[in-house]
């Protein structure tokens, strides 16, 4: 059989690598793909993003399976377009897609729903906007209402840097469209965790567990990124908090959605705070795999990824039960240099080694060049790391790290500090 990938990051290349493990698959093609899909014998790339040609290319190809990876195509429509010609894809509708696509949809459709969230208003108005900050005090969370590519969050510690936000977004219009309202909420204190599920309409099917770095430095310091490294399973997330999740979040949601008229298939992924006391609150909901969460959650699932997605969407995930590998996997991202503000592209990168059964690096921003791997986005690599303990995991990431080279390039070193925190 043929499968169809849409997208260019990480999350995709691990997608596609683990799908092509499935004895069952012909070719996988990957719209646009990168460097690490264009170097793998069993991947092709090609070289279209429109969502309507990519339906003609399926029905041309007699493509069996397309799985969507970002969450561009989706807001855009793909996954309507693709089914009103009765083509198989994996994924949220346009409709489904807004509670990542917008803010506010998703807010006000918790608090219709009450599904636990932070306090919030939304605004259109300036005024209006500074007035509720000065209000509520800092600190406090200013979200561009639409997408904005991991940038469109500012957590304001302080009543200067939370006006500074709302100016960017609201008058200066630095966000464009998607600034054009912003959701202005409560501040939660706590842990972040990533609970990532798979939907086929009712059955809910839940993935191992994660939780990544989103600051750009060591000690959660410096400005947000769209992650610098994940870990899966997170150590955070007990049996009981799971449950509960499944209970107060994920399933109100799945149903919440249906009673709204909106049926919701995808990849549903809620980004979690923990409070102290153990009480988690959805800070966000996304409509797809996190990334760069999806690098280690594939990198432990032993179960055939194809046979998955086939029951995903024929309506029969209740029939899946997933097999994951017991151990540790540490994912760490290797950034360009100037990421996050101005990522440089065109810098050669040598020295990638080999996948081992501890090891798999999974390329982001890269392209192929005439045989040369060149950075060509502000994440370049994911290297994963497996081990039986969580140091074991960061001692087989990071080896593989510093084997890599490319000019200016950027990493944390404490990737799974918090779990190494955690006693035991």
């Amino acid at each position: 059989m043929k499968i169809l990938v849409v997208g260019s990051g990480g999350r995709e290349h691990a997608l596609a690598w683990k799908l092509a493990q499935s004895e069952r698959v012909q070719t996988i093609f990957v719209a646009p793909g990168n460097g690490g899909t264009a170097s793998d014998a069993r991947l092709k790339n090609i070289a279209i993003s429109d969502p309507a040609a990519l339906a003609d290319f399926a029905e041309q190809e007699h493509i069996a399976l397309t799985v969507v990876g970002p969450e561009v195509p989706l807001a855009a429509g793909i996954v309507n377009i693709f089914r009103a010609r009765g083509l198989k894809i994996f994924g949220p509708s346009k409709e489904a897609a807004q509670l990542e696509s917008s803010k506010d949809f998703a807010k006000s459709f918790m608090q219709r729903h009450h599904i636990p969230t932070a306090e919030y208003q939304t605004f259109s108005d300036l005024q209006a906007a500074h007035a509720y900050i000065d209000a509520k005090g800092a600190p406090i969370v200013i979200k561009a209402d639409g997408l904005a590519a991991g940038k469109g969050v500012v957590v304001a510690m302080d009543l200067h840097e939370a006006h500074a936000a709302v100016d960017m977004m609201l008058s200066d219009n630095k966000l464009g469209d998607a600034g054009a309202r912003v959701v202005i909420e409560e501040f939660l204190a706590g842990e972040e965790a990533s609970f990532i599920v798979m939907v086929d309409g009712k059955n809910i099917l839940p993935l191992a567990t994660s939780q990544d770095h989103k600051r750009l430095l060591d000690q959660d310091a410096g400005p947000n990124t769209g992650g610098m490294g994940a870990y899966s399973p997170a150590p955070i997330v007990t049996p009981q908090l799971h449950a509960r999740v499944m209970r107060e979040i994920i399933v109100p949601t799945v149903q919440g959605m249906a009673k709204d008229g909106i049926i919701f298939t995808g990849f549903l992924y809620a980004g979690l705070m923990i409070d102290d006391q153990g009480n988690p609150k959805t800070l966000e909901f996304n409509c797809r795999m996190g990334d760069p969460e999806t690098q280690p959650i594939m990198a432990r699932l032993k179960t055939d990824l194809v046979q998955v997605m086939e029951h995903a969407v024929n309506g029969t995930l209740d029939s899946v039960e997933l097999e994951w590998d017991r151990r540790t996997a540490m994912g760490v991202v290797m950034a360009a240099a100037g990421y996050p503000d101005a990522p440089r592209k065109g810098d050669v990168i040598s020295g990638i080694p080999p996948e081992t059964a501890d090891s798999v690096t999974f390329h982001a921003g890269t392209s192929l060049n005439d045989k040369t791997l060149l950075s060509s986005g502000g994440r370049v690599l994911c290297v994963v790391g497996l081990g039986d303990t969580v140091k074991l995991a960061q001692k087989h990431a990071y080896d593989v790290v510093e084997k890599i080279h490319f000019d200016g390039a950027q990493y944390r070193r404490d990737i799974g500090w918090r779990a190494l925190n955690r006693k035991h």
